[in-house]
């Protein structure tokens, strides 16, 4: 299945602006306010009691103040869970993002959940060759189809290694955003939901590739649903859908996002999901992701 009722989150100790990732992430601001991790708390508690309110399953675990891992709420990038009960581990750009790897998390999530096999692909990092989970990848899990817009943290030989791994098929282009600066990750420019996808396909310079992506999208049997540059900046295409435990799609962003969207956007997402968004601005400013980057999708069987 694409979606899943189970959801991994990072509740942050020492969340701010971090210098390692802002080279290659145009959607980092530093933030000259004081109490950005008191507000990064805030906005984050605020979006776990939106989650289950609505009736969604959210484990969530403690970062660790010793470890000094600014981005730790942003768990998709370092773990995928699957529902052939593996687990995949990947390399990450950033020094100081490598300790997000946590084995206690994965022998917690033993206890209620499946884990059969666990894959870590964090030896690339020793090749400076990345790839930083299901930021890097949007995956299609129904039809097992990995979209990746390459970048210096979504490394080519890497996607390839997990899509062997994994049975899926890589599906890559080059996405750039208004300014012509690469996009570091395919998760700020692209949602895969069970029947539509969620694009910024101007992001898309090339028009071979463009048209590649759309036909892939539309063979799939998916409806496209484009969003524009200005869309994408405001976090947009950063969008997850998710199942409640009533079985209700839920189709999950940031105020910010919300708010950018027109009214035939939302019309059309509305025929798939019910809209549940949360004000998330201050990790977007100095994180540079937002809402679907910091959720890490269980699919792993229930024991």
């Amino acid at each position: 299945m694409q979606t899943t009722n189970h959801i991994l989150m990072i509740r942050p100790v020492d969340f701010k602006f971090n210098e390692q990732t802002a080279a290659n992430n145009n959607f980092q601001v530093a933030s000259t306010e004081r109490n950005v991790q008191a507000l990064a708390l805030q906005e984050f508690d605020g979006f776990v009691a939106l989650l289950r309110k609505n009736e969604v399953s959210v484990i969530v675990f403690n970062d660790i103040l010793e470890s000094e891992t600014p981005d730790s709420i942003f768990p998709n990038n370092w773990v995928s869970f699957h529902d052939d009960g593996s687990v995949y581990l990947y390399p990450m750009f950033s020094e100081n993002r490598r300790r997000e790897r946590r084995n206690d998390i994965l022998e917690m999530l033993k206890i209620q959940f499946e884990v059969n096999h666990i894959t870590d692909l964090s030896f690339f990092e020793q090749q400076y060759a990345f790839l930083e989970g299901t930021g890097s990848m949007v995956l299609d899990r129904a039809n097992k189809i990995a979209y990746a817009c390459l970048s210096v943290r979504t490394d080519e030989d890497v996607l390839n290694n997990f899509c062997m791994l994994s049975g899926y098929e890589p599906v890559t282009f080059q996405a750039v955003d208004g300014t012509n600066f690469p996009i570091y990750h395919t998760n700020v420019m692209m949602c895969i939901g069970d029947k539509f996808a969620v694009i910024c396909l101007d992001a898309i310079p090339n028009l071979k590739e463009k048209k590649k992506i759309s036909l892939k999208i539309i063979e799939s049997g998916k409806e496209i649903i484009n969003i524009s540059l200005e869309q994408m900046n405001r976090f947009a295409g950063n969008m997850l859908q998710i199942i409640n435990q009533n079985e209700e799609n839920l189709l999950v962003m940031s105020e910010q996002a919300y708010l950018s969207l027109n009214k035939d956007q939302i019309t059309k997402l509305e025929k798939y999901c019910r809209i549940i968004y949360a004000p998330l601005y201050t990790i977007e400013k100095n994180g540079g992701g937002s809402a679907r980057c910091m959720l890490a999708e269980i699919h792993l069987p229930v024991k």
